[in-house]
């Protein structure tokens, strides 16, 4: 009797390409075919430096060969100091460590609920935005606003009110005495890459003052320098009363932050907890990459290539009569007028090229942030011919 090929023992809970991958270095992964492929994905925007940068390797062997997981219940040297430099680079004062940003949201929804009970009697429920984001829990499901989620694993937790992207009317008009929060993303990831207007999140958090609620925001995708600037809540000019970061915190390993100003911080000891939180294994990591990001001319270099990579696609727009290119930073979208981001993403892998059809009609791009203008170039011209393919095809 046959054995089953190997696939077969991964649970199927997404589309996956055939070939397995063995190695990566900065923007580049190779299957075990040999074959290299420019990654304009990274790990949906995970790998903030790429591919096995020397940065995080180096910091996971020198923490693994001295302590790797002392406990939660334990203070360590890496955990302090990220949660030191974090806070002085962000502005918020507090800090806790969890292993996704899902659990990072999660965190940030009990400490609101936490808040509501102590300084605004009665309010539990949390406003939260349509085409959202939040992650996979039970609970930031249930706050997410993605349609896909609104049937599944039911019955969910109650509590969460969505309105529509930069419609403050209906915000205002939502945000009641029972609400004791606002969570939203600044730019929308999984919706298309769609960016608050910069009135619109400045009148939100102008509300949230107004009517005694806090202000979540979560940057799990636009957080460290992924939109040009270490949050991307520094392009609006807002500050947030608890802020969330995942994904390119770590670089690649699992570490997300729960991050919030002193009048938020309500946790009582018990109240939150996790077996790998805060361990000094993934906080090295996070400490390192974060110290490359504020390095001097990394993220005006972010700023360099979103701009080129953007123009590349505004060129390639024009040529295939394609939707307008939006994004920030290294967060970028190319709207397509057919529902076949599918097959775009498959042509453009064809052609050396990985990037994510974040809805069937848009393609989003999140390089690495230390992505080269080679790079850049080499990513627009495979992305050409996968349109000239497809334009060939007669289904674009």
């Amino acid at each position: 009797m046959n054995s089953p090929e190997p696939h077969n023992y991964l649970m199927q809970t997404c589309q996956r390409p055939p070939q397995c991958f063995v190695a990566g270095q900065g923007s580049w992964l190779e299957d075990q075919q040999g074959r290299r492929l420019l990654d304009f994905t990274q790990g949906w925007a995970v790998n903030s430096l790429g591919h096995s940068p020397q940065a995080v390797v180096q910091a996971l062997c020198t923490q693994a060969a001295q302590l790797i997981n002392p406990g939660p219940g334990l203070y360590n040297a890496p955990a302090l100091a990220l949660a030191a430099r974090l806070c002085q680079a962000t502005g918020f004062d507090q800090a806790y460590f969890l292993n996704s940003g899902a659990e990072a949201n999660e965190g940030a929804i009990k400490l609101a609920r936490k808040w509501g009970q102590l300084h605004k009697p009665g309010a539990w429920r949390i406003v939260t935005l349509q085409h959202s984001f939040h992650g996979r829990t039970l609970a930031t499901m249930a706050a997410s606003g993605k349609p896909a989620f609104a049937t599944l694993f039911e019955p969910k937790p109650d509590g969460f009110d969505k309105v529509p992207l930069n419609d403050l009317p209906a915000l205002a008009a939502c945000l009641g005495h029972e609400h004791v929060a606002v969570l939203l993303e600044p730019v929308q990831g999984e919706a298309g890459v769609r960016l608050a207007d910069p009135r619109y999140l400045q009148g939100v958090a102008r509300l949230c003052r107004e009517r005694q609620a806090l202000l979540i925001l979560d940057e799990v995708q636009t957080g460290m320098g992924r939109c040009g600037a270490l949050l991307a809540a520094q392009h609006y000019g807002i500050q947030a009363d608890i802020l969330t970061l995942g994904k390119g915190l770590g670089g690649g390993v699992p570490l997300a932050a729960l991050l919030a100003r002193n009048a938020a911080c309500c946790f009582a000891p018990g109240e939150q907890g996790g077996t790998y939180h805060g361990n000094p294994l993934m906080c090295a990591v996070g400490l390192a990459v974060l110290e490359q990001l504020l390095s001097d001319g990394f993220l005006a270099q972010v700023r360099e290539r979103a701009a080129q990579l953007q123009e590349g696609l505004t060129q390639l727009a024009e040529r295939f009569a394609l939707g307008q290119p939006r994004g920030l930073g290294l967060l970028q979208a190319l709207p397509l007028p057919a529902g076949n981001a599918a097959e775009l993403a498959h042509q453009a892998q064809q052609h050396g090229l990985l990037v994510n059809a974040a809805q069937p009609d848009v393609l989003r791009f999140s390089p690495a942030l230390n992505v080269t203008a080679h790079e850049v170039e080499l990513a627009l011209g495979c992305l050409e011919k996968a349109l000239h393919s497809l334009a060939l095809g007669n289904t674009l």
